[in-house]
């Protein structure tokens, strides 16, 4: 695991694909198993509460590169709905519109998106969460029929997969948080080889 930066109150590591961020103590936030990038954790109590309560109020500017499937119609545009858990699949989340008695008790999530590359069948994507909803990226693109290459869980039926991807597209690459210290700190965290690889296999 590699280390992106450390002081006497937090420490930012890029998190590889595969490992659950809830075996971090005390982590500000949580990235999916199969999703990589800047994990933020805090070394203490205080500090935690601190980080936390930015995420809390969206106080922090969160940046995911993705690949979906397909083709967007607009090179940059804002995914609003509803987020709740599925009746059908208690793991996933699933997107309600904003009204009707099935929206009743749902969260407002809301993904900012813009086009960074085409490729034949995929799109490169920089995502900006504005909220933090469990699983909210990953529902979101498959809601717009235009899902995460390799994800087993919100991915379509018979959708393609690029050669040699054995998870899903999604990368943290980029925070900006207010330190303990009232400093505004950017942490950034390129793609890892195995992502890279992918891509150019498909250039």
């Amino acid at each position: 695991m590699k280390k992106i930066y450390e002081d006497e109150n937090v420490l930012a590591i890029a998190k590889p694909a595969g490992i659950n961020s809830d075996n971090f103590e005390k982590r500000a936030h949580r990235l999916d198993k199969d999703t990589s990038g800047i994990l933020l954790i805090a070394k203490n109590d205080k500090t935690l509460e601190f980080l936390q309560e930015q995420f809390k109020n969206r106080k922090v500017v969160k940046k995911y590169i993705a690949l979906i499937v397909g083709h967007l119609k607009n090179k940059e545009g804002i995914v609003e709905t509803l987020l709740g858990r599925s009746p059908q699949d208690r793991r996933k989340q699933k997107v309600y519109l904003d009204h009707g008695p099935k929206a009743e008790g749902k969260r407002k999530a809301i993904t900012k998106y813009r086009v960074l590359q085409k490729f034949k069948k995929y799109t490169l994507i920089e995502v900006e969460p504005k909220t933090g909803r469990k699983h909210q990226i990953r529902a979101h693109f498959s809601y717009l029929s235009h899902p995460i290459a390799g994800d087993k869980m919100y991915g379509l039926k018979n959708q393609p997969i690029p050669q040699g991807l054995k998870r899903q597209f999604l990368h943290a690459s980029y925070l900006k948080i207010k330190l303990p210290d009232k400093e505004l700190k950017e942490f950034n965290s390129i793609l890892p080889e195995e992502l890279e690889e992918i891509l150019n296999n498909l250039s």
